[in-house]
């Protein structure tokens, strides 16, 4: 992300400000009065997004103590990230970016409080930080939510999806549900709520769903819309407020995605939410560089989000990388921490991390941004100050784009501290490392600035450039694996859920096996679901990206109508938006039909109108290069009936694959496509419904070298009803 370039036009909130350096000369010399008495907006947090999808399904199969370790350096205070604020995907168990979380309702007759890791998580950053903000909004939602039907965009005056009956009072109810689980089962309120995650503007929804939550008991739940990217329409919502005073009522904070420094809300936007009150916040800021790029890119952002766009809240997604390399934005250049590796317990801190601590480590929720005292520096970057509810302060500044060192002059009144000034810098050479500290003189500081560096000048104290002992090194997936699904305790324990599958869309869960003893793995939602991405069919996958010649196996059992499929080669699960995965199955229908497939990829959403063509895209046996499905073989098995238990197998060696059912090959076929890719289950439609099988015995052998499968990792909620 390049730096805007320094723009003549004046400063906005104030004048300039800066930080000390190694440089000894600079241009020009900036005066900026930090005022304690000028007053200012609240801030409302810097933190991170957590979902928008499953981005941390394998950090709960870490083991302790690293799995604490990396929850620590995101969200203890003064330690790491230090994070002021999380907002979490309320899940829906359809397909959200890198795949799908579980929803605690499946079904309208079916409620699970301790399904999933997303509570648990919550639960964790909160005993860390007992002060953090949390937020939330779906992605996708349960396919039992609604009616069909076309959602009317008010904001636009247009139809925005098709099929999509999301804003209901079904959905109302669902939010409901969720929020009294998390207060009553996880001794959590949300901070705040959003109607959905980039989906237009439903103002009937947002009145409605305000009076539902006060008549449920959650009038402090603050509701914010609407959560999509900043093009000039979809701030239309703004207008319409202050001329709506139901949908003004209604929705307490104005919010959407915004790109800084590529993109900002106009003034007249920031002005009239300004006029009716309405604080502003950016609900989904994305910076997707490598190494120090991301921690000098991530302040950048967050400075710019308040001096040219007014949000005084801002969440950068995402925070913990508990993703699959092979998965979408797998944490290089998203994430603060990647934790991909849960078997061999290795994590990586990526430098982003100490961004984030240039400002949790030196702020809290409910200060105020000093009025006056933050804008852009003229010879490149830009600066904040912040003010506790005490006499603490604290400027945090970046000098990205500047090619020259810079000098400013602070001059502190009003009843601010005359302490010493801590001074913490982050520079290519060197991340977030203490520097001397600097005295006042007679209530001024001049200090210098060298370019390309992060600074962060503080009356507080106690910040720490946390970290722990060795971390356990980068091993490759166990090989070969066996999962039986036993062995886990009770389920509720682990969320319902198995380590290292990740499941990509759909719900893939521990139940008790039908016709045999023991615990199986189910396919649990029962019909597509209301996705937020284009949708396929319910997938999970694990392994390694790397393995070429091996054979993957797994007993499943089938109801009438159902399919089922083992998966290999998975060399791609989707772009992040559409998850048709690059790899081969066996399907195996419960009438007896055999087919053995490869899936070839993406959707272009630019081509995405609606499930009409949505479906000609991905039809069965098309041939048309990139995309959809074809057909390698095909056949019908006699003997073959619902209600039993059969063993599908794939096997790779180099180009040949070949399906086998009860250990005899029934399909083979030639193909080049993918010589590499991960292992994966897949449950198939059922009319229009999905199917629901039992998956036992899951075996994954061949040629690759052997490593053991460690231990279980710990339970993540306690056992109770």
């Amino acid at each position: 992300m390049a730096r805007r370039t320094p723009s003549p036009r004046p400063l906005m909130l104030g004048a300039a400000l800066a930080v000390l350096a190694g440089a000894a000369q600079a241009a020009e010399i900036r005066e900026v009065r930090l005022d304690g008495q000028a007053g200012g907006k609240r801030f409302d947090g810097i933190g991170v997004v957590e979902g928008g999808g499953a981005t941390g399904v394998l950090l709960k199969d870490y083991p302790e103590p690293q799995r604490g370790q990396i929850l620590d350096l995101l969200f203890k205070p003064n330690f790491g990230a230090s994070v002021g604020a999380l907002y979490v995907e309320i899940p829906g168990d359809g397909n959200s970016t890198q795949g799908s979380i579980p929803s605690h309702m499946h079904a309208r007759d079916d409620l699970d409080y301790r399904r999933g890791y997303m509570w648990w998580e919550m639960v964790e950053a909160r005993k860390r930080n007992p002060r953090l903000s949390l937020d939330g909004a779906a992605w996708s939602a349960p396919g039992w939510i609604g009616s069909s039907g076309k959602v009317y965009d008010q904001s636009t005056g247009k139809d925005y999806r098709l099929d999509q009956p999301f804003y209901s009072q079904d959905m109302e109810a669902y939010y409901v549900s969720w929020l009294k689980g998390l207060r009553d089962v996880h001794g959590l309120t949300l901070d705040a709520i959003g109607p959905r995650n980039e989906k237009g503007a439903s103002y009937d929804f947002a009145k409605s769903f305000r009076r539902t939550l006060n008549d449920n008991g959650f009038p402090s739940v603050k509701l914010h819309g609407f959560d999509n990217w900043p093009d000039p329409w979809k701030f239309k919502f703004v207008d319409d407020m202050a001329t709506d005073k139901d949908l003004r009522d209604a929705v307490d904070i104005v919010s959407a995605h915004n790109n800084a420094p590529k993109s900002f809300v106009p003034a007249e936007i920031q002005a009239k939410a300004a006029a009716m009150g309405k604080p502003m916040w950016n609900t989904e800021q994305h910076v997707y560089e490598p190494g120090y790029s991301a921690l000098i890119g991530l302040v950048e952002a967050f400075n710019d989000n308040y001096v040219r766009s007014g949000f005084t809240k801002v969440v950068n997604w995402y925070g913990i990388a508990g993703v699959y390399e092979t998965q979408p934005y797998s944490g290089e250049k998203e994430a603060a921490i990647r934790a991909n590796w849960p078997w061999s317990g290795h994590y990586a801190i990526n430098p982003a991390l100490w961004g984030y601590a240039h400002y949790g480590q030196f702020t809290q929720v409910g200060w105020t941004y000093l009025a006056g005292a933050s804008g852009e520096l003229s010879g490149g970057g830009s600066f904040v100050t912040l003010k506790s509810p005490g006499d603490d302060y604290s400027v945090i500044v970046e000098t990205r784009g500047a090619s020259e060192p810079q000098i400013l002059r602070l001059s502190v009144a009003g009843g601010l501290s005359t302490r010493d000034l801590a001074v913490w810098r982050s520079t290519e050479r060197e991340h977030f490392a203490r520097q001397p500290d600097l005295a006042l003189k007679d209530g001024v500081l001049t200090v210098t600035l060298e370019p390309n560096a992060v600074y962060s000048l503080t009356t507080t104290r106690g910040q720490t450039k946390g970290g722990f002992g060795a971390v356990p090194p980068k091993r490759a997936f166990p090989f070969p694996y066996a999962e039986t699904f036993e062995g886990y305790g009770a389920p509720q324990t682990r969320g319902w859920q198995p380590r290292y599958l990740a499941d990509i869309s759909g719900a893939f869960e521990l139940a008790r096996c039908p016709a045999r003893e023991g615990t199986c793995l189910r396919q649990a939602a029962p019909v597509p679901t209301l996705s937020w991405a284009p949708d396929w069919k319910p997938y999970t996958i694990l392994g390694d990206g790397a393995w070429r010649d091996y054979a993957v196996a797994v007993d499943v059992r089938l109801a009438a109508g159902e399919r089922a499929a083992v998966m290999g080669r998975i060399a791609q699960v989707g772009t992040g938006y559409g998850v048709i995965p690059k790899g081969y199955y066996l399907e195996l229908a419960a009438d007896g039909e055999a087919r053995l497939v490869v899936a070839r990829g993406k959707i272009d959403k630019k081509k995405l109108v609606g499930d009409a063509e949505q479906q000609a895209i991905i039809k069965a046996g098309g041939d048309t290069g990139e995309g959809g499905e074809k057909l390698l073989a095909q056949t019908r098995l006699a003997g073959v009936a619902p209600g039993q238990w059969r063993r599908l197998e794939l096997r790779f060696e180099s180009e040949t694959i070949t399906g086998l059912v009860d250990g005899k090959p029934v399909l083979s076929a030639t193909d080049t496509l993918y010589p590499s890719g991960m292992a994966g289950l897949m449950a198939g439609p059922n009319g229009a419904a999905l199917s629901m099988p039992y998956f036992d015995d899951l075996k994954i052998t061949g040629r690759h070298p052997a490593s053991p499968t460690p231990p279980l990792p710990p339970p993540i909620y306690a056992a109770g009803p």
